[in-house]
């Protein structure tokens, strides 16, 4: 419904209705609502344009630290500046809108921490963005890009940049009954935005003057916009219509916040999704889903004009206690974080193994499955082998470990091959083929999985079919000289108890430390010292990846998830560790080779 008119001054004096303060009040709204910050004429803007161009040149003539991601970000940006000179091309380059958009938000004033000056100064890392945000418009003149994702080291001023802009669409992109959603997994998350720019207006009159009001849980903007914050468990998620969504900290959100609020923006003509996180522990989140699109959007596998991704984080070999690669993952270093504080927490990691990963993960935004997790995974892809058919091992000796846990979830069959010092490991999953797409909601790469030729087996129904993990045993049987078979204890006994009625060497072992400890070792061993192969199964990969390990104090080892209830699985894994533990128990002695030597006898 529109707002109604007001009705003139003279009509409410005739009437005898007038207030003359709410009178002045509204004609002092009505000179400012194209008010400018103050400052805005005193102090004349930087040239913000050249600064962007500067930086992606900077970049990529290796004059500024950076990443390869980073580069290839500054890439892109050449590439569709370009791509915009031609007139055929769908959008174009706007130079004014970067200028404008810059010099309105280093109007801004800062609410948290110290600063030299009282408004915000862009750094030409931020300038970039924005430039490669805002500088790129469709025919009409609105915004291409519609999505944003960007990954940066802790205390590197993200959030302050997300309501900036946050406050820059209400008032200046015009979005009619413009809603900012401020969204995150818990409501002191979702605060954190919504925060600074709540702030921002209570010390901003000129915000103030053009309509903006900050109340205690939204910012609202001329009667008829607004930001307000919502978490995951908020029961006022349903009846949005966001133009603006900011999912701070993206590494720790899963897709069910994400999916409705994407989908509550489908009817607006100029909408605005950005996600900025640091790195983080779950592969599962929307954080690592984003980062997964951004890589291949970046190595130009995916053309997608409308996003913007930018990864700032140490690039694959740098050493994380080198402080010369630090500004990969900060690009703020010095400023903020600064260098002394980086360099403390720094020596706090090398000083306690536990701090390792916090420091790893948060200031040169690596991502790790979880805070401790066990597995190195560089260690592990340089263990894959591509290259490695189960068929070149036909007829030789192996060891095989099953896990089928639950019935409506992963079931997996692992087996081993010693050859020459080497271990090789093979790994085959089951699924229910009715929970791909419910499983698909928190991991989306089951899609790909189910999709991939050989890599999962999906059993009719809900309920994970035994009688198909038993007959491929079986085949396995037929094929190699199977040693032993074991599975965990967990829904195969009478999948056991036919194998071993048929002559099968199988058993059932429960999963316990005491049973698994040496299988894990021997792993953890083999993998650290690359004496273990795989065939680059991205499937184990995940789940090598999910596992932490318990550490007691009798030395022993127990692989695990990091939560009961994580959608992180670690069945293959599981079956590996099987497979590996019947190896030690029942060896293969080596195979003795006699040659005949025939002493004196005739010439």
């Amino acid at each position: 419904m529109a707002s109604p008119v007001p009705l003139p001054a003279e009509t409410k004096r005739r009437r005898g209705t007038i207030r003359p303060s709410r009178e002045r009040k509204r004609a002092g709204s009505r000179a400012s609502a194209e008010a400018v910050p103050p400052a805005a004429s005193a102090v004349p803007p930087r040239d913000f344009v050249a600064v962007a161009v500067s930086y992606a040149a900077d970049v990529l003539a290796g004059r500024v630290v950076a990443g390869s991601w980073t580069q290839k970000a500054c890439e892109r940006f050449e590439r569709m500046r370009q791509q915009a000179s031609d007139l055929s091309c769908h959008f174009r380059w706007a130079p004014a809108q970067v200028q404008d958009v810059c010099a309105w938000i280093e109007q801004l004033p800062h609410v948290e921490g110290r600063w030299s000056t009282p408004t915000l100064r862009l750094e030409p890392w931020q300038i970039f963005m924005l430039a490669a945000i805002y500088g790129f418009r469709k025919a009409d003149g609105s915004r291409l890009v519609s999505t944003v994702f960007f990954q940066v080291g802790r205390k590197s001023a993200k959030s302050t940049l997300v309501a900036a802009c946050a406050l820059y669409h209400l008032a200046v992109e015009r979005e009619p009954g413009a809603q900012v959603i401020c969204g995150a997994s818990t409501g002191d998350q979702s605060r954190i935005v919504f925060s600074i720019l709540q702030r921002m207006v209570k010390r901003s009159a000129w915000l103030r003057e053009l309509g903006f009001v900050a109340y205690a849980n939204a910012v609202v903007y001329r009667d008829s916009s607004f930001a307000k914050p919502i978490n995951a468990k908020s029961s006022t998620q349903d009846g949005l219509n966001p133009s603006f969504i900011s999912l701070d900290e993206s590494h720790a959100q899963d897709f069910e916040l994400h999916d409705v609020l994407k989908s509550a923006q489908g009817a607006r003509s100029d909408a605005l999704l950005m996600a900025p996180t640091t790195a983080g522990y779950s592969i599962t989140s929307v954080g690592y889903a984003l980062r997964t699109t951004a890589q291949r959007i970046l190595d130009g596998l995916v053309e997608s004009p409308h996003t913007f991704v930018a990864l700032f984080e140490l690039d694959e070999g740098d050493d994380w206690r080198d402080e010369t690669v630090w500004p990969k993952a900060l690009p703020m270093l010095g400023i903020t974080p600064t260098l002394d504080y980086v360099r403390r927490y720094r020596d706090d990691a090398m000083a306690t193994p536990g701090l390792e990963g916090e420091f790893q993960t948060k200031c040169c935004n690596r991502w790790l499955s979880a805070a401790s997790s066990w597995l190195s995974m560089a260690a592990w892809d340089a263990c894959a082998d591509p290259s490695m058919r189960l068929e070149d091992f036909l007829g030789q000796p192996c060891w095989i470990g099953g896990d089928l846990a639950s019935r409506d979830d992963f079931g997996a069959v692992a087996i081993v091959f010693l050859r020459d010092a080497l271990l090789y490991g093979f790994v085959h999953l089951y699924l229910p083929a009715d929970v791909v797409a419910a499983r698909a909601r928190a991991v989306p790469e089951y899609r790909r999985w189910a999709r991939t030729p050989g890599l999962l087996t999906l059993t009719e129904g809900n309920m994970l079919d035994f009688a198909v993990v038993e007959a491929d045993v079986r085949e396995l049987c037929r094929l190699f000289a199977v040693k032993a078979i074991s599975f965990d204890q967990f829904g195969s006994f009478q999948l056991v108890g036919n194998l071993f009625n048929s002559g099968l060497p199988a058993y059932v072992t429960p999963k316990n430390a005491k049973t698994c400890t040496a299988g894990t070792r021997e792993l953890e061993a083999r993998v650290m010292a690359n004496r273990f192969r795989h065939d680059g199964n991205s499937c184990l990969r995940w789940m090598a990846a999910n596992a932490v390990v318990t550490r007691r104090i009798d030395d022993s080892l127990l692989v695990k998830k990091s939560t009961a209830d994580s959608p992180d699985k670690i069945d293959a894994l599981d079956a590996l560790i099987s497979a590996i533990s019947a190896m030690l128990l029942q060896p293969v002695a080596p195979e003795r080779r006699f040659q005949m030597l025939i002493l004196g006898g005739r010439p």
